[in-house]
């Protein structure tokens, strides 16, 4: 079992039920309900049901996605809290990926001014991102997490035996942010991590382990985005507008692809504009599309993505802010960029080859 001591909670990894049922023993909750989708209802509540004793849970299910992490499935799930007569001395249990995670987190800290809240995070994607440093939220207008606001939760369980119920698909997409982080902060973990021929046979609590290591590290010095944790956006001022504009179209981006294209766009920026080589551009280059391939993007779309980009929360009056990679391993924020540069490194994207 490894334990990271947080500011104000703690994140346990590995085998976690002994630590879930001292959590739960040691406090006194009103009630206790579980947020879940269709997804992890079948594969993931059963796993909490078996491994948590003497406690009864009031079920609020959600339909899964990105799509659906809007205020109308808030106000579902604020609904469904009101049926099961929660108070603010009652806990959330948010059990699923990071939509799941940011969204119930979300609501758990809005309803009747606040209640506690837990996240069992189920996707690799939620393991090693959404799990650690209390950023809450939904989407609104095609902006993602426009909506929300920081709020830690009381504690976090992470138990890489839930990523036995992932397709690939799902699992490649979590693996995005850890590549991230080995990017912008740690060589080691970027070497390592180009040394993995199957991530789907291969055993991730350590990779999870040193990723969090990265994130707590930036986080703690940076708890609300005013500096250095700018960093952890490398890949998503791109990314988050492909993944917007994708959601509405008849071939969804999951979040982790998207970021993946994003990652390639803004190393190409950080060449340009910055100190990364040419090298290490290609070495980027290589791993990321030989495991996530290539989906070329319609010219069409691009007007739109500067719209979603100029939107971003990092940004500055009307300066599109990005985070670069100045060698594998370390970074630098509050770049910024013209427009005809963002469309050119767009084009650079689509013109790579696998």
């Amino acid at each position: 079992m490894k334990v990271l001591n947080l500011s104000d909670y703690k994140i346990y990894l590995g085998d976690i039920w002994t630590e879930v049922n001292t959590f739960l023993s040691e406090n006194t909750f009103s009630k206790i309900a579980v947020i879940v989708d269709e997804n992890t209802a079948k594969n993931c509540l059963p796993i909490l049901k078996t491994n948590v004793v003497d406690h009864s849970f009031n079920l609020i299910e959600i339909s899964s996605g990105e799509k659906n992490k809007t205020i109308t499935t808030c106000e579902s799930i604020w609904q469904r809290m009101m049926e099961h007569s929660l108070d603010r001395h009652s806990l959330v249990i948010n059990l699923g990926g990071g939509v799941i995670g940011d969204m119930g987190g979300f609501c758990a800290a809005t309803f009747k001014r606040g209640m506690t809240f837990v996240q069992i995070p189920t996707t690799l994607l939620a393991q090693v991102d959404a799990s650690i440093g209390g950023k809450l939220g939904i989407d609104f207008n095609e902006v993602k997490n426009a909506i929300g606001l920081f709020q830690n939760p009381k504690a976090v369980f992470i138990d890489p035996v839930f990523l036995k119920t992932l397709p690939y698909k799902e699992l490649r997409s979590g693996f995005a942010e850890i590549i991230k982080h080995g990017l912008i902060a740690d060589a080691k973990l970027w070497n390592d991590i180009v040394a993995v021929e199957d991530i789907y046979g291969f055993e991730m609590e350590d990779l999870i382990y040193r990723s969090l290591l990265v994130k707590q590290s930036i986080v703690e010095q940076d708890p609300f985005e005013k500096g250095i944790r700018k960093v952890l956006n490398f890949g998503h001022t791109i990314g988050h507008a492909l993944e917007s504009v994708a959601l509405n179209s008849n071939k969804p981006l999951l979040h982790g692809e998207a970021i993946a294209i994003g990652m390639l766009c803004e190393a190409w920026l950080s060449q340009k504009e910055n100190d990364l080589s040419v090298t290490d551009l290609k070495a980027i280059g290589d791993y990321v599309l030989g495991l996530y391939g290539k989906r070329m993007l319609s010219e069409a779309d691009f007007p739109q993505y500067l719209d979603i980009m100029s939107q971003d929360k990092k940004n500055q009056g009307k300066t599109i802010n990005f985070t670069y990679i100045k060698a594998l391993g370390a970074s630098i924020f509050d770049c910024t960029s013209t427009e005809d540069s963002i469309l050119d490194s767009l084009c650079y994207y689509n013109s790579l080859t696998v």
